[in-house]
């Protein structure tokens, strides 16, 4: 009989407890609505993105994984600058290869042999 009072009792103080949080919960009533958690766009808009813009890149988390959207335009905007990066070194290394090709050898990387060096009896 002794148990089954403490049981009683420790429900009545349960009961109680809940009672008192859900009815005396604050002034405001229930939890305000959260704001949902918006992508703020870390790669900067006024420079080119390195590697430590993208290492830093991170998504939001949603219920079913990442925003789709939010994905999508980070890895276009990493694809584009990749593309105009990749067309920039075409452009210089066809200059190069141009300015090369126009400059002819090096002054300093001319080969000499020593046949060059040794006076020929045949020469004029």
């Amino acid at each position: 009989m002794v148990m089954f009072m403490f049981l009683v009792v420790a429900l009545v103080v349960v009961v109680a407890a809940v009672t008192l949080a859900v009815v005396g919960g604050g002034e405001s009533g229930a939890l305000p609505e959260a704001a949902p958690e918006r992508f703020a766009d870390p790669l900067p808009p006024d420079r080119p993105v390195d590697r430590t813009d993208v290492e830093a890149l991170r998504f939001p988390v949603t219920v079913r994984g990442y925003r789709m959207a939010e994905v999508d335009d980070a890895l276009g905007r990493l694809g584009a600058e990749l593309a105009e990066r990749d067309a920039r070194i075409g452009e210089l290394e066809s200059a190069l290869a141009g300015a090369r090709a126009h400059a002819g050898p090096p002054v300093g990387l001319v080969k000499h042999t020593v046949e060059d060096a040794a006076p020929r009896e045949d020469r004029p």
